[in-house]
C-alpha cells in the first residue's frame, strides 16, 4: 500500500482510479466491507484502488468545540487500512480553505482531475463539501458529467435480524458503546479488540507499594478511552512483546476525591522496567467498575481477584 501527502504517489491512480472517501476513524467492519467491494470492483476494470482520507479529523476544524474523541491515530488507521489490501492511501490536508470548497469543487478538483475516479464507492449515508451539502444524489449527477460510476453501499449491522437503523455499525456507535461501558458491542463493531497506544510515564508507585506495579499510560488527549474501570487486555511492547494484563482506568476514587484520570496496566505474572517504552494497550473485555474500599487490605484483595479475573478471561 503507498500513502500520498501531496499527490506524489498517484502516477496509477491517473490512469484511472476506484476512490472512495471518508474519515475512517476506527476503520471498523463497516469501512472495511466498504473498502472490500472497492478493491474487488477496481481489481476486475484494471483500476487503482484509492482511500481518501482527512487529516485532521474534518469536524476539528469545522466545529473544534464538539470535535468527536478519535478511535485511531493516523499511523493506526493506515495499519488497518493497508489490511484491507488497498492500493492508495491519500491524505488530505483538512483546513479551513478545504473547509469552505464546495462539494462540487472538491468532486472535480480532486476525483476528477486528480485522481482520474471513473468509480466512486460511498455509503449510502455519505455527505461531504461546505456545510455537508454533497451527498450520493449530488455525486450521481456529477458522475454522469464527468463520466464516472457511483456505487452507494448499504450500511452495515450488527444484527442482521434487526432494522439496520437500529443497530448500525458505526464510528458514533463504537465510541458511545465504549462510553457506556460496552466493551463487547464495541469491539464487534471494530471486528478487533480497542486500542489505544501511548508512552509509559513514571507514576507514584503506588501500585508497587501494594504488589502490584503499573505501567501508567499517557495516551494523547485526542483519543478516546473507554467508561472508567477494570478490564482484562494486553500490554505490546514496543519490540512487539504482548504480555496478559490487568487494566485499570480511572481516577483511583481510593485514594483521591478528584483525582487525574489514569491509565494503568499490570502485567500478569511479570516485573518489567517499562519507562519510556512506547505500548500497545488492547482492552479485551471488562471486568468491574471502579469503586471505593474501606481499608488498604480490602482494595489489595480485589486486585488479587481482579489479576485472577484478567488471567481467565485471556486464557
Amino acid at each position: 500500500m503507498e500513502v500520498s501527502r501531496n499527490y506524489e504517489k498517484i502516477q496509477k491512480a491517473k490512469l484511472g482510479s476506484a476512490v472512495t472517501i471518508g474519515t475512517y476513524d476506527g476503520v471498523h467492519l463497516g469501512h472495511r466491507k466498504l473498502i472490500s467491494e472497492l478493491c474487488k470492483i477496481a481489481h476486475s476494470r484494471d483500476l487503482c484502488s484509492v482511500v481518501l482520507t482527512f487529516e485532521p479529523h474534518p469536524a476539528s476544524v469545522v466545529r473544534p468545540e464538539s470535535t468527536p474523541l478519535l478511535l485511531t491515530g493516523l499511523e493506526q488507521k493506515l495499519e488497518q487500512l493497508e489490511k484491507t489490501g488497498v492500493e492508495l492511501v491519500q491524505i488530505i490536508e483538512f483546513d479551513e480553505k478545504r473547509a469552505e470548497e464546495s462539494a462540487e469543487e472538491f468532486v472535480k478538483e480532486v476525483l476528477v482531475e486528480t485522481l482520474n475516479a471513473k468509480v466512486v464507492a460511498v455509503g449510502e449515508d455519505f455527505h461531504f463539501g461546505k456545510n455537508r451539502e454533497g451527498n450520493v444524489k449530488l455525486l450521481e449527477q456529477i458522475g454522469k458529467e464527468e463520466n464516472f460510476e457511483i456505487h452507494s453501499l448499504e450500511l452495515l449491522g450488527i444484527n442482521e435480524t434487526l432494522p439496520t437503523s437500529e443497530n448500525q455499525i458505526s464510528s458514533t456507535a463504537i465510541r458511545e458503546a465504549l462510553l457506556n461501558g460496552d466493551l463487547e458491542k464495541a469491539n464487534m463493531m471494530l471486528g478487533r479488540p480497542y486500542e489505544v497506544r501511548g508512552h509509559v510515564t513514571e507514576g507514584d508507585s503506588r501500585g508497587r507499594e501494594l504488589g502490584f506495579p503499573t505501567a501508567n499510560i499517557r495516551v494523547p488527549s485526542e483519543r478516546l478511552l473507554p467508561l472508567d474501570g477494570v478490564y482484562a487486555g494486553f500490554y505490546e511492547s514496543s519490540d512487539g512483546c504482548k504480555y496478559p494484563s490487568a487494566i485499570s482506568l480511572g481516577t483511583r476514587p481510593h485514594f483521591y476525591n478528584d483525582g487525574d484520570l489514569l491509565l494503568e496496566v499490570h502485567l500478569i505474572d511479570e516485573n518489567l522496567d517499562l519507562y519510556g517504552d512506547f505500548s500497545k494497550i488492547t482492552f479485551e473485555k471488562f471486568l468491574r467498575n471502579q469503586k471505593r474500599f474501606e481499608n488498604i487490605d480490602s482494595l489489595i484483595k480485589q486486585l488479587e481477584f481482579d489479576v485472577d479475573d484478567a488471567r481467565i478471561a485471556l486464557s
